[in-house]
């Protein structure tokens, strides 16, 4: 792609994200879309944003688990941004007026103590830069139509984030086995979710190693006080008006998401 259609390309989420209508897959409007592209297109967006006074406030990893990596046909997770206004108090009423097809997973949030800036960020370093884990339920949207995504797609559209709910119950990592921590997901207090940290990369420490190593050659640094979301340890699930999802995590206590009888129903 030039960067004529890269531009295009980011202008029609940046009004997918303002107007709630989906659009096309990009990979269908541009045939010739690399993962490369999609990487510039999520970065236009991001700058944009940026330039309207958002800020960045953490980073989500997607695609660690080899059931979705199968699906989208990758072999590696990817990458997207998340900003301070996508962050929602635990248990008051989210607004999701402004999604269009929102969903939601449960992950174990990292928040750094130390700034992490690959390459070359091992185990040890991730563990040591970690100040303390949360629960956590990311929302997840998409603005390609009907959630119909590939790869390229979804790096476009920054990694489908959304927004973050985080628990408060902090824990040091050290007293844990990440990949053994169990979670259950209910929504309306059905069961609709079972898993554990070693379905993220085999442990949830190998996400952060990843992302630290893979952005830290395109300049960013991963920053003291900010919030890492590793992937989900289980599928997500379609929220809509008024639903209540609560994820708990053994060792690690529970969060809980509400969704406000003013957002859309799927």
């Amino acid at each position: 792609m030039d960067s004529i259609s890269r531009t295009s390309a980011a202008e029609a989420l940046l009004e997918a994200n303002r107007s709630g209508v989906s659009i096309p897959p990009l990979r269908e409007t541009y045939p010739d879309l690399t993962i490369e592209d999609a990487y510039e297109i999520q970065m236009l967006t991001v700058r944009s944003w940026l330039a309207e006074g958002r800020s960045i406030g953490g980073y989500k990893v997607g695609l660690t688990s080899p059931a979705m990596q199968k699906q989208l046909g990758v072999a590696q997770p990817d990458f997207g941004h998340i900003f301070t206004d996508q962050f929602y108090l635990e248990n008051m009423p989210m607004d999701l007026s402004g999604h269009i097809l929102p969903r939601v997973e449960p992950e174990i949030a990292f928040v750094l103590k130390e700034d992490l800036r690959g390459p070359g960020v091992t185990l040890v370093d991730a563990l040591r830069a970690v100040d303390f884990v949360l629960p956590a339920l990311e929302v997840v949207d998409s603005r390609v139509r009907d959630w119909d995504i590939r790869i390229g797609d979804t790096v476009a559209d920054n990694a489908s984030g959304g927004g973050v709910v985080l628990g408060s119950t902090p824990s040091y990592p050290g007293d844990l086995d990440l990949r053994l921590v169990g979670c259950t997901m209910h929504k309306n207090g059905v069961v609709v979710g079972t898993g554990a940290g070693g379905a993220v990369l085999g442990s949830p420490i190998n996400a952060l190693v990843w992302l630290a190593n893979t952005v830290g050659p395109l300049g960013t640094t991963l920053e003291a006080g900010k919030v890492v979301l590793p992937g989900s340890v289980t599928k997500m699930v379609p929220v809509g008006p008024g639903d209540r999802v609560t994820a708990t995590f053994g060792g690690l206590g529970s969060v809980t998401a509400l969704i406000a009888n003013t957002s859309k129903e799927n």
